[in-house]
């Protein structure tokens, strides 16, 4: 099996599982405690709770495990660390969808409204910011990895959407 596929599955499979279940799994106390910016706007929304974000985290590192343990060889290729880097990988990931959510109330857009580019990279770039000290980046495999989530992600959220797991399509 050709390495550059290996680590984009390594990589995004953890990643994509820690957004999605912050979502899926969030709701309760919202990580800005409800408080407003010097703006007047929420610092990240309703939508940020520390459930969904604990979730995400243990989730898409649950899912490294999994693959660390099945698949011991090919993580290797990834990294010798491959369980702090998925840990590192899903934190960031996160934390890269909190920036983009702040970014998005300083714009004044409201919670669920489509921001093309920063929703659907926010978090790749988050993981992968989080995660490169313990993998020398594959650049090959992030370029595909910027290229292929707008697609996963717009196709993922118009699932959820037609199964009631989302109110809106993006």
């Amino acid at each position: 099996m050709d390495p550059l596929w290996i680590h984009l599955f390594l990589t995004a499979l953890p990643l994509y599982v820690a957004n999605s279940s912050a979502m899926v799994f969030g709701g309760k106390t919202p990580i800005d405690g409800n408080r407003n910016w010097s703006d007047g706007r929420p610092i990240f929304g309703k939508g940020k709770t520390w459930k969904g974000t604990g979730m995400g985290v243990l989730i898409g590192t649950f899912v490294g495990l999994l693959l660390w343990y099945f698949f011991p060889v090919y993580t290797q290729l990834v990294s010798s660390e491959y369980v702090a880097y998925v840990f590192l990988l899903s934190t960031g990931g996160l934390v890269g969808d909190i920036v983009g959510s702040f970014i998005k109330r300083r714009m004044n857009m409201p919670r669920g409204h489509p921001a093309q580019i920063l929703d659907q990279l926010d978090f790749v770039v988050g993981g992968v910011l989080f995660s490169v000290a313990f993998s020398t980046p594959n650049w090959t495999a992030l370029i595909l990895l910027v290229m292929i989530t707008p697609f996963m992600h717009m196709t993922f959220n118009r699932l959820a959407y037609m199964i009631g797991m989302k109110s809106v399509p993006w």
